[in-house]
């Protein structure tokens, strides 16, 4: 059963819900973060168009209507939903601002559905396809577009190669993708480590010719040469470059503080270096929350219309999804997707 408030321009009983309430808005920036000022709101009758004011709808006439009168008749059980849009002590102002809070964070906006909103939340991982996400690339003017304000790199260790990509971020986590490349040989060779200080090293350039080196780099210590790859990060302290390695599972953090590990050879430890570890699982919910960002601003990812950001570049981006498993303790578990075995790209964006 849903509490439906009567339209006082048609007569009709709706339930009020979100899709049918509008309002209008002021951006401002405090402390860093994003405000909003709700500067007007009114609701739109479904049936009619007619607009009401807040203080209207919560004095008219209103009434449980059931949507399958015959369950109570046949199984003895009556269930009901109500949303915050009629409770006396929640200001439609309120549940506004929580919505816009949460925009992008699809735990803050699972709360807000369920307890604002009273609608039920499925995140099935389900995103756009690469073909759709690759059409939103852009023509960059220059190596770094206007809005980057510092630059990362994440590296992805493989037996016969490195893969790199250079991601620039803005304020309220827009990022730009920079530069993807393949670095192939041995991660055990020094003609890799040279080829991946030319991208270390390099400076990126706005159109005034300003330019930004790499802040900080993370690379991955896992696979057949941990040691190779801590050894050498620790030869490139100075780079800022530091091994990274990923841990799974549900509420593992995205990020914690490092931690000094051993450098072996042969058996015996020449050296320590510091070592960061990754919530992976956390690090691809935020990925996949942010490309679901439709509009350029807060926590939208622009990607160049470039040979390095093709189809396989996507493809490897969107490699994995959130399924259920019921039989599992934390059942939702992120999965390559059929056909899409490259995961590199979203590795390196994770990183």
């Amino acid at each position: 059963e849903e509490w439906k408030s009567q339209c006082p321009h048609c007569g009709k009983f709706h339930e009020i819900e979100f899709e049918n309430i509008r309002f209008e808005k002021e951006e401002a920036v405090v402390a860093g973060s994003k405000t909003y000022r709700i500067t007007s709101i009114w609701y739109v009758c479904p049936s009619c168009g007619g607009v009401s004011t807040e203080a209207t709808m919560k004095s008219q006439p209103a009434r449980w209507e059931a949507s399958n009168p015959d369950a109570y008749a046949n199984t003895g059980t009556r269930s009901f939903r109500l949303t915050s849009f009629v409770s006396p002590w929640a200001s439609w102002e309120s549940t506004i601002q929580l919505y816009l809070a949460a925009i992008g964070d699809s735990t803050a906006l699972q709360a807000v559905y369920n307890t604002r909103f009273g609608l039920l939340w499925e995140d099935r991982g389900d995103i756009e396809d690469e073909d759709s996400v690759m059409s939103r690339r852009e023509e960059y003017t220059a190596e770094l577009p206007d809005g980057v304000l510092c630059l990362t790199c994440g590296i992805d260790t493989q037996d016969d190669r490195l893969e790199y990509e250079v991601v620039g971020h803005g304020h309220f986590g827009e990022t730009w993708g920079i530069k993807k490349g393949i670095i192939m040989g041995r991660p055990d060779t020094d003609g890799v480590w040279t080829n991946l200080d030319s991208v270390l090293d390099h400076i990126y350039r706005f159109d005034n010719g300003i330019g930004l080196r790499i802040s900080i780099a993370f690379i991955d210590e896992g696979g057949h040469f941990t040691q190779d790859v801590r050894m050498r990060a620790r030869e490139r302290f100075s780079k800022k470059l530091f091994p990274i390695k990923g841990r799974g599972g549900d509420g593992v953090p995205y990020t914690a503080p490092p931690k000094k590990q051993k450098i072996m050879v042969n058996g015996r430890a020449i050296g320590q270096c510091w070592c960061y570890e990754i919530g992976v699982d956390s690090g691809k919910q935020i990925i996949m929350d942010n490309i679901r960002v439709k509009s350029p601003g807060s926590k939208y990812c622009h990607f160049p219309k470039r040979d390095d950001y093709g189809a396989g570049y996507f493809k490897g981006l969107l490699s994995e999804r959130l399924v259920y498993k019921k039989e599992r303790k934390n059942p939702w578990t992120w999965e390559k997707i059929p056909g899409h075995e490259r995961n590199e790209a979203l590795d390196c964006r994770n990183y």
